[in-house]
């Protein structure tokens, strides 16, 4: 069976996607929710005496009565190996922090945020220009590969457990749009990365001039400025804007 919330909810959050026609291509029942805590949904959980709950790409954290409705668990999907980088914003904050890999970790949910037992690793090397686009892609498809590989030995209650070592763990915090504002200060090295990881899906890196919000989906590192006025000198660099979009304020 198959919850999702309602359609009205979550309209504008980067990824949301809607099951209606895979539920019923595959004849599943497809359950629309406000919040995954709702008394009703842990009612429909125990009615229909659900082995396993998969709670992935849901921002809203499991109540401990939601975790223990199923009768083997609630298993959870982060995008980064896990315990580092526990939280919110994964694939951007991995662009952000220079990371030589990161990953996709699928786990047992306990009362904590991410912090259960892990039930097994994806890695995911990183390249040095890294977008966020090309990273979602990759986590996507790490999330199918690691589902196909653990789900057997769920089904057959033949899987491994590991603890986490909590002494190793980060918190990487939420962001919001207005984290993506350039201003020509920074380092060139870090606009670069903040445009590449804030790139679609997401909002956008943006740069407000001349009462116009510059938003700045692909550009790159210049050596020199060359007149083009689409060039943006930062602090000790100067930046090419390759692709964007100009709103007005309002």
């Amino acid at each position: 069976m198959l919850f999702t919330l309602h359609d009205h909810k979550a309209k504008k959050k980067s990824g949301r996607i809607y099951l209606d026609e895979f539920s019923q291509k595959n004849n599943i029942p497809l359950i629309k929710i406000n919040h995954i805590n709702d008394q009703d949904v842990i009612e429909v959980i125990r009615k229909y005496e659900l082995d396993w709950l998969f709670i992935i790409g849901w921002s809203q954290i499991a109540s401990y009565d939601l975790i223990n409705s199923p009768k083997k668990g609630c298993i959870g999907m982060h995008p980064t190996l896990l315990p580092i980088g526990r939280g919110r914003a994964a694939i951007p904050w991995a662009i952000i922090k220079g990371l030589e890999k990161t990953g996709v970790s699928m786990f047992v949910l306990d009362e904590g945020v991410d912090t259960g037992p892990i039930l097994g690793q994806y890695e995911i090397p990183m390249k040095l220009n890294e977008t966020a686009m090309e990273l979602y892609d990759k986590v996507n498809i790490a999330h199918e590969l690691l589902i196909a590989k653990i789900y057997p030995h769920l089904q057959n209650d033949q899987y491994d457990l590991t603890n986490q070592d909590h002494s190793l763990a980060t918190v990487w915090e939420g962001r919001s749009p207005s984290d993506g504002e350039l201003n020509l200060n920074m380092d060139i090295n870090d606009v670069d990365k903040l445009v590449r990881a804030t790139t679609k899906p997401y909002p956008g890196a943006y740069i407000v001039q001349n009462g116009v919000k510059r938003i700045i989906w692909q550009g790159r590192i210049l050596a020199n400025k060359n007149g083009d006025e689409n060039i943006l000198a930062f602090k000790n660099g100067y930046y090419e804007v390759l692709s964007y979009d100009d709103l007005p304020l309002t």
